[in-house]
């Protein structure tokens, strides 16, 4: 990892990508979500101050548990306007993402567990399909795929009602 000498109060996109890990792309759609600022200097070129790595590092541990760019955004638009992230802000801001981890990850263990249902039957036209009929809120009407042929059908102009479709029509 290049050092970059204390007295640079300034680092360039380079710099900052070198330091970070982070792909420059990265350092840019970062910056076009407000999770980082830069300015410009005469020549216009980016020059990011060197908290810019605190939050470049804030963000990406957030991402990599998934908490989702926009809620990364909000959370850093808490903090004093151009003060880094510490460490007690990761925890203040990580203690009130866990219970949204917890619950997304109760959510992708029934998926987990409903998952070889559907790959067991291949069209995700099972009478109770997890994934594409979740606590089967439309068993009652109707059954598997039937149901994006009637959503294709609400979606256009009023029709005619038909009688319902049976096995053997589909």
């Amino acid at each position: 990892m290049p050092q970059i000498p204390e007295k640079v109060p300034e680092l360039t996109v380079g710099q900052l990508s070198a330091r970070s890990g982070a792909a420059v792309s990265a350092l840019h759609f970062y910056e076009a979500k407000g999770l980082i600022n830069s300015r410009r200097t005469s020549g216009n070129q980016r020059r990011y101050a060197r908290d810019a790595l605190r939050r470049v590092a804030f963000v990406r541990a957030a991402q990599r548990v998934g908490i989702p760019l926009a809620t990364i955004r909000e959370a850093l638009a808490t903090l004093p306007e151009e003060r880094t992230p510490t460490r007690e802000d990761w925890a203040t801001l990580s203690a009130a993402w866990r219970s949204e981890l917890d619950a997304r990850i109760q959510q992708l263990g029934r998926l987990r567990d409903t998952l070889a249902e559907c790959i067991g039957c291949g069209c995700l036209s099972l009478e109770t399909c997890e994934l594409s009929n979740p606590g089967d809120v439309f068993g009652t009407r109707l059954t598997g795929s039937r149901l994006l042929a009637e959503r294709a059908r609400t979606d256009c102009a009023p029709k005619a009602p038909t009688a319902p479709e049976t096995a053997q029509d589909a």
